[in-house]
């Protein structure tokens, strides 16, 4: 969009990004927004922040990613006279999968807010897989022909690429935030599991704990699984291409709600055959048999025997990853999903694409 002539601002939580973001030529806004807040009045407050800035900046066009710049961006969409609007949503994520009543009451809440957001007059809905755009659908929350399907977020074939295994003792990782529901007490129990079998391997965990959400694992677990040894935590990298040529076997056990994860398309995409469960969003990336193995949803011991297969299997590993390869290539990448998020601009934005000012509220 910047490179078509528009003005482009982002609305964010600043992180260690916020020089990136200036860096590509962004106007950036800090938003103090947290990701787990159920405080009424400080939710309220982010709200009226994005409203202040929707009517001071005048947008043409407003992108929302996650379900809270969703809910919020797409209620001051509609407050500020029914401005273009696409709002993509990722995956359902916690409050969607709890059964804790707290989290019931929050999601019929939710789901009242988000029909208000997403039935405007000239918004789309972005969804990473077919299964959760069907859930919105029959929920009646959105219409369908107000939604799409564009699958994850894409990834760089060639910051992405594939590296030669190591010939040292094979590395098993899961990479991703440490919540409970990404399968992390899983694999560590695979792990424990597969060293009471006497199979020789590495497993590491990467990525930090994510306090903001109820299912986060606490830092003290943590460091007490590395102290065990059963598996090692490299906490959060920066360097995921090195991490995965560290690698021989990618795993991802998770029962979140997940959209299309970028840590699968980065496996794929850097050769490497990948373990992971047999649900919406995983299996997106992951064919069974093709470029890596699908197992049932908490079913630990199937879970066990899948990475003992690829562990033992080099030359099955191998042709799983340069499978992998091929469906990130061709299915996943960037340059693919930037021209279909592009096409859903210039649906809505008709006669003003691309000249338009745009904002993008994370």
């Amino acid at each position: 969009m910047r490179d078509r002539g528009a003005k482009v601002v982002v609305l964010t939580h600043v992180n260690y990004l916020e020089e990136a973001i200036k860096q590509e030529g962004f106007q950036l806004i800090p938003w103090h927004i947290s990701s787990g807040s159920l405080n009424p009045f400080r939710e309220f407050v982010a709200f009226l922040h994005v409203l202040r800035v929707y009517r001071r900046e005048r947008p043409d066009l407003v992108h929302h990613v996650a379900i809270k710049p969703v809910v919020y961006g797409g209620l001051a969409a509609r407050v500020c006279g029914n401005i273009p609007s696409v709002n993509a949503i990722a995956g359902l994520g916690h409050v969607f999968i709890s059964q804790r009543r707290a989290m019931r009451l929050l999601r019929r809440l939710l789901l009242v807010l988000l029909r208000w957001s997403l039935n405007g007059k000239d918004t789309m809905a972005i969804f990473q897989t077919s299964d959760n755009r069907d859930i919105f659908i029959e929920a009646g929350i959105v219409r369908r022909g107000q939604t799409t399907v564009i699958r994850g977020s894409g990834v760089d074939p060639k910051e992405f690429s594939p590296q030669p295994e190591p010939d040292s003792v094979p590395v098993v990782i899961l990479a991703t935030r440490m919540l409970w529901e990404k399968g992390v007490g899983d694999f560590v129990d695979a792990a424990s599991k597969l060293r009471e079998r006497g199979v020789s391997a590495r497993f590491v965990l990467v990525g930090d704990p994510d306090p903001g959400n109820p299912a986060c694992i606490p830092r003290t677990q943590l460091l007490s699984w590395a102290a065990s040894g059963v598996v090692e935590w490299w906490e959060h990298r920066n360097d995921m291409p090195v991490v995965f040529a560290q690698s021989n076997v990618v795993c991802f056990p998770s029962y979140y709600g997940e959209g299309v994860p970028k840590v699968l398309i980065e496996a794929a995409a850097c050769g490497r055959a990948i373990v992971t469960t047999d649900v919406p969003g995983c299996r997106e990336v992951v064919r069974n048999g093709e470029n890596g193995l699908l197992v049932p949803a908490r079913d630990r011991e199937a879970l066990v025997n899948a990475i003992e297969t690829l562990l033992k299997d080099p030359p099955l590993r191998a042709r799983m990853g340069a499978r992998g390869r091929e469906i990130a290539v061709q299915e996943f990448s960037e340059d693919l999903v930037v021209r279909q998020t592009l096409a859903v601009y210039r649906e809505l934005l008709g006669p003003r694409w691309p000249f338009v000012a745009a904002i993008v509220p994370f």
